[in-house]
């Protein structure tokens, strides 16, 4: 067992060395030349941390999460430096380039393949943040400022990044097959090493359909190309991909230890737990005692985005809602979500609502029922019940408002809501602009980074505003 963990260690700091117009300094103490193995842990690791780096911004956008100081930047829609988060995408991205290098080199198919599936998946993070960005002269060692690719054929190449993975792990003969042990999403560390392809296989066609489904407000959009994708993905809750493997607890669950000693972060938003204490819809989901805490009044209470924390309390008083760490989704050993089932059959739901009523239906049923497991709510609980008694109204009344009323509890915390948020024009029930928002309408973009902008600043593209829209956000 000491050795497992030793191993682990080291493939958690192990990373390539030259990562073309990144300037990393020389660790002595690194592994310089890491196998794949050590490579796939890395890269695992570090796409798992990107949902929460980019979680931690947008999750303000979509108020699942609101700021206890009144007027925070991020709440108001202030432009706000995030050179850590793209920094953090393009270091990850940097690795996963290697690897895929090394596994074409080596004949890998199947790690090839991962590779595939995660490189879209953070160019994608780093596509619907700011839209156009570098990809295609990035992780050349000669090009110091590589030129921006724009929103549209960043998209498209995730796309084709996701097709070439299901090419490359639909075979079964790759001459290294995936190390399981080292697969921090997919893989199980046991003595036993299990196939992980399999599992990536799915992610690939789970993500191919969010993806396609994104652009649902373009002519680009075919909704049987989503269905087609989701026919061969996730077929329960054990296929979600999550990275459960940290060094010390899962993130979210650190912002709760750290609001607990008064460090205050992770407070919710009243946009959220109003979705869910039954204000809004005048039922209670419970989810929300799975979700947060009670506070010490009795009453769950959200934080109002822009307004900080409420009187007469101070924001040290535990009267409003938090990120809790008792939680399923965020406590100590929580994987962080890439992708879940949850929310593939709400995009089914949605994709096959306008031809096949029947099938949406059951699928938006089945993913309200995916989330209330995965967040252990006990399928007898007498709350539960009466849940599922009023969301049964039938397919003949089944709407595409009821489909983002419910999966935006079932992406609670995923930057993906931000991408359901502008394809739904932020029409969730009472949802409005954060309090002394800067913005007249609600935000589409974020600005770039000033640590791009001071070293390739003759190609970052000038953007008018925050309000911007992304090609597909038309």
């Amino acid at each position: 067992m000491k050795k497992l963990i030793y191993i682990l260690l080291v493939a958690l700091t192990a990373t390539g060395c030259k990562k073309g117009y990144f300037d990393l300094n020389e660790n002595p103490n690194q592994v310089t030349t890491p196998g794949l193995p050590s490579l796939l842990s890395t890269a695992t690791h570090k796409s798992g941390i990107n949902s929460y780096n980019v979680a931690g911004i947008t999750s303000y956008f979509t108020q699942y999460l609101a700021n206890p100081v009144a007027g925070a930047a991020t709440d108001i829609y202030q432009v706000v430096d995030y050179s850590g988060t793209w920094d953090a995408l393009y270091y990850a991205m940097a690795d996963i380039s290697d690897m895929k290098k090394l596994a074409q080199q080596l004949g890998s198919s199947e790690y090839v393949g991962v590779a595939n599936v995660l490189l879209a998946y953070n160019l994608s993070l780093v596509n619907d943040l700011w839209g156009a960005a570098p990809f295609t002269e990035a992780f050349q060692a000669s090009i110091l400022t590589p030129k921006y690719d724009n929103d549209k054929v960043l998209y498209d190449s995730v796309v084709s990044l996701l097709n070439q993975a299901i090419t490359e792990l639909t075979k079964t003969d790759a001459t290294i097959k995936l190390a399981a042990a080292s697969d921090m999403i997919h893989g199980v560390i046991l003595p036993t090493v299990q196939d992980s392809r399999p599992k990536w296989l799915k992610t690939a066609y789970a993500l191919k359909a969010r993806v396609l489904n994104k652009v649902s407000k373009t002519a680009d959009y075919n909704a049987a190309s989503v269905l087609a994708a989701i026919d061969n993905a996730y077929t329960g809750n054990a296929d979600d991909a999550g990275m459960a493997k940290f060094q010390t607890r899962n993130n979210w669950a650190t912002v709760a230890l750290n609001n607990a000693g008064n460090t205050l972060g992770g407070w919710l938003s009243e946009q959220l737990i109003d979705h869910l204490n039954g204000i809004s819809y005048g039922i209670v989901d419970p989810r929300i005692s799975k979700i947060t805490d009670l506070p010490v009044g009795g009453v769950y209470i959200g934080t109002v985005n822009g307004a900080g924390n409420r009187p007469p309390n101070n924001n040290t008083v535990k009267d409003e809602c938090y990120v809790s760490g008792n939680s399923p989704w965020t406590s100590a050993t929580a994987p962080l979500l890439i992708m879940s089932y949850a929310e593939q059959k709400f995009i089914e739901a949605e994709a096959a609502l306008a031809t096949n009523p029947t099938r949406a239906y059951n699928a938006y049923l089945a993913g309200i029922n995916a989330n209330m497991d995965k967040l252990q709510v006990p399928s007898a609980d007498p709350l539960r019940v009466a849940y599922m008694a009023a969301a049964a109204v039938g397919s003949a009344n089944l709407t595409k408002d009821l489909i983002f009323k419910e999966k935006y509890v079932a992406t609670y915390l995923n930057p993906e809501a931000w991408n359901d948020a502008r394809r739904y024009n932020y029409q969730y029930k009472n949802f409005t602009l954060p309090v002394n928002s800067v913005l007249s309408t609600f935000i589409r973009r974020v600005a770039y980074p000033t640590g791009e902008t001071s070293k390739n600043g003759a190609n970052v593209p000038d953007v008018a505003g925050l309000d911007t829209r992304l090609w597909w956000d038309q």
